[in-house]
């Protein structure tokens, strides 16, 4: 079973993320800061990151450059949430090395499709 971490400070997200991916069939581990999903990559790598973009302390660009930094984790799938529809957050997280991106409110559908084909694509 593919391990989820889904990253955001707002609780009501984290929870209906948190249902989706197991109803879609995936384990899921949960971090509401940068710095909780920092310690929960380092506690067991999950085979991707929800990680939303507005943390309170280190943001999610910040989590994500880190992340990428790290051989280790040079290849670990990340989508970045975020509520802003704003055209250049979407081109900084790519070009920090997001692999995807979607903005909220979500179709939640579309989103377990990109989770599905970005961990089919790891495999």
């Amino acid at each position: 079973m593919a391990k989820v971490l889904v990253v955001d400070d707002e609780p009501n997200i984290v929870l209906s993320l948190e249902f989706l991916m197991q109803q879609a069939g995936f384990e899921v581990v949960t971090a509401e800061d940068g710095e909780g999903a920092l310690a929960r990559v380092a506690e067991g790598v999950p085979d991707l990151v929800l990680l939303d973009i507005s943390l309170p302390g280190i943001s999610g660009f910040d989590v994500l450059e880190q992340l990428r930094a790290d051989p280790a984790h040079a290849r670990l799938p990340i989508i970045m949430l975020t509520a802003h529809g704003r055209e250049v957050e979407r081109e900084k997280g790519m070009a920090l090395g997001a692999d995807d991106y979607i903005t909220k409110p979500f179709s939640t559908q579309a989103l377990v499709e990109k989770v599905k084909t970005l961990l089919d694509e790891a495999n």
